[in-house]
């Protein structure tokens, strides 16, 4: 997910270049604690929903008012968010058949947030055919699954948003990402390509570009990327873009992806990462 190495250093900005203390990690994230119903009433599928930024989604949207499904192969942790958010007077099910439970319980999905992923951190040279296959199963594979089967559904309701999590490392190669770098990429095409041949018939999709986020998957590559001599402390973090990004950070993104609010938004991808991708 970091810049590519310079001179046998990776330098994630400039030599010379100065942040602000008030940028650097651990900086505030904008709160916003406004609700407005901007899902309301919606049947939506959050895939990967059982903690970080899936679990994060999964519960503003339901307090936007959007009927919930909570899908991930944690199923004691899918149940857990499902309660939190029923607790908290919202609509919510934890599935594992999700689009036909989906389907049963709140009507046909009109909002899919493809979340679900995994992470791969290995040389390349020392990758197996096994490992690139199970990595774009769980990131890629995944996403044609579970939009090949929420469409019909989307299509017969009039139409429909679809969210897919790419990653900076779609765009952004990083030493011992091969595998992760190339399944992020093939995601952004993935919800290019479904956005253009489903414009015209009332579906939008796009994706959702995180920077480094404070989740157990993104603390999971910072240790991995440091292992390997790949310069991924936090206060590499820290000038790379800003602070560590928190969860509600994407889900606030997800969020208006999926809403009214960006209907002629549609083939985009956002990059929430704090600047990384700009400099």
């Amino acid at each position: 997910m970091l810049a590519a190495p310079s001179k046998n250093k990776l330098h994630l900005f400039p030599p010379g270049t100065k942040k602000k203390k008030s940028d650097m990690l651990g900086g505030p994230a904008v709160e916003c604690d406004r609700r407005t119903g901007r899902l309301e009433g919606r049947s939506t599928i959050v895939t990967g929903a059982a903690s970080g930024m899936g679990a994060a989604s999964a519960k503003l949207f339901a307090a936007e008012g959007a009927k919930v499904a909570v899908v991930d192969v944690n199923a004691a942790g899918a149940e857990a968010v499902a309660a939190e958010i029923r607790a908290a007077g919202g609509v919510a099910i934890a599935v594992s058949e999700a689009v036909a439970a989906a389907e049963a319980a709140h009507g046909p999905c009109v909002c899919l947030f493809n979340h679900a992923g995994g992470l791969s951190v290995k040389p390349f040279l020392d990758l197996t055919l096994a490992e690139w296959d199970a990595l774009f199963a769980k990131n890629v594979t995944s996403m044609f699954l579970m939009t090949r089967a929420v469409l019909p559904g989307m299509l017969k309701a009039g139409g429909g948003a679809i969210v897919c999590t790419s990653s900076i490392s779609a765009v952004f190669a990083t030493p011992g990402e091969v595998l992760y770098d190339a399944s992020k990429g093939a995601c952004h095409m993935f919800a290019r390509a479904v956005a253009v041949e489903f414009r015209d018939r009332g579906v939008r999709c796009n994706t959702v570009c995180p920077g480094f986020v404070d989740t157990p998957h993104g603390r999971k590559e910072i240790r991995e990327l440091t292992a390997l001599g790949v310069p991924a402390s936090e206060q590499d973090i820290a000038e790379a873009q800003g602070r560590l990004g928190q969860p509600d950070d994407i889900a606030k993104v997800a969020l208006f992806l999926l809403s009214d609010d960006s209907s002629f938004v549609t083939g985009s991808h956002v990059f929430a990462d704090g600047g990384f991708s700009a400099v």
